[in-house]
């Protein structure tokens, strides 16, 4: 058993390193930052300073370690020569390889390795969720799998988030868009849908564009970090190249749309928490086996038959039916009840403990059972 009050003393080395563009960034950084804002030493060791600092404008890529926001950002490099916090936690984002000399010296440190899963809603994962995997070095490492129901690691959700959502809707729209963007909102009605779309160059743009410029009301399509090749103004449709807001104002973005196009766990997760209709597109792999994730999250959202095709042909399952799937998800009854169903399943998740509180659960007690 550990001493009383150790746990509460509990370090964190979180290794991420980066290949679903901003996502795998994304979410170490969001994880490292919550841990560190309930009091615990937080290390990050990432592989892309330059990445991570799109996200977090205060990091200097020019400095080879620097503390922001209470955690400390050190490169991939640093990692090799640094100690595992005594008695801490080693978090593995993704199953990335930790650094060779830095993995011997986990058992001397007694440190408590835990491989941090990507999120998904597939059955297999709440059977693999906690369990250990004994390393040839002695170690034992768990994987902890992130997910949607209370078998699973959570979301990671920060306190007071869904409060300061309500507290932004009570604002006016239109200020709170210029604020964020720049752009002219002078001409934005209560009438217009404002849509974000945050995707992967795969995405059938083509196809969007015709389906939102027959749109009966005025739709504004915000596009994050400059506009895809083939998207223009046209009928109903105006489409609107904005700021890359840093990760902290990215929710907010969120909140100023009516419906959100986002791509990867991070912004969807933060999707989720807006509470309003959301489309997702995942990372496309090339022995599709983010169709199958895609199915299974499909199979636990309440969603209607036309959001549900929608997704499917966003994905590419049947990207021939995008155009139709758009307007028929759109249509004022099915929209309605969409809006309902992403209210009432973001309350029904918010219900649950976050990400960040489970974990510190699951290390709390793995470390009084060593």
């Amino acid at each position: 058993m550990t001493a009383p009050g150790a746990t509460a003393r509990l370090a964190f080395d979180v290794f991420c390193q980066v290949i679903d563009n901003y996502g795998d960034a994304g979410v170490c950084w969001r994880l490292a930052r919550q841990l560190a804002s309930r009091g615990y030493a937080v290390r990050l060791w990432i592989d892309r300073l330059s990445t991570l600092a799109q996200l977090v404008p205060a990091l200097d890529v020019r400095l080879s370690g620097q503390r922001v926001d209470s955690v400390h950002v050190g490169s991939w490099a640093e990692a090799c020569q640094a100690m595992p916090p005594r008695h801490g936690v080693v978090l593995e984002a993704f199953g990335c390889t930790l650094p060779v000399p830095y993995q011997a010296r986990i058992v001397t440190q007694d440190s408590l390795w835990v491989n941090l899963e990507y999120l998904s809603a597939e059955t297999w994962t709440a059977r693999c969720h906690g369990l250990p995997s004994p390393q040839a070095s002695g170690a034992i490492k768990y994987f902890y799998f992130p997910g949607f129901t209370p078998a699973s690691g959570g979301l990671l959700r920060e306190s007071g988030l869904l409060a300061r959502r309500d507290r932004a809707h009570r604002q006016d729209r239109r200020q709170r868009l210029h604020a964020l963007t720049g752009l002219d909102t002078s001409e934005l009605t209560p009438q217009t849908r404002c849509v974000l779309l945050f995707a992967y160059p795969q995405a059938p743009m083509a196809s969007l564009q015709a389906a939102l410029s027959q749109q009966a009301e005025p739709v504004w399509l915000l596009v994050p970090g400059g506009t895809p090749q083939g998207l223009h103004d046209e009928g109903s449709l105006r489409v609107h190249a904005i700021p890359f807001v840093p990760q902290a104002r990215f929710d907010e973005v969120l909140w100023c749309c009516d419906l959100n196009f986002v791509r990867g766990e991070d912004s969807l997760v933060r999707a989720i928490w807006a509470a309003r209709p959301l489309v997702w597109q995942l990372y496309p792999q090339t022995d599709q086996a983010h169709l199958a994730k895609l199915r299974a999250w499909l199979d636990i959202l309440p969603l209607t038959p036309e959001a549900t095709q929608l997704q499917n042909a966003w994905n590419g399952r049947h990207p021939g039916e995008l155009v139709e799937a758009v307007r028929q998800a759109l249509r004022p009854a099915a929209w309605q009840a969409w809006q309902l169903q992403a209210q009432r399943h973001c309350k029904a998740l918010a219900a649950q403990d976050d990400l960040v509180t489970r974990l510190l659960a699951f290390c709390v007690q793995h470390r009084e059972t060593r």
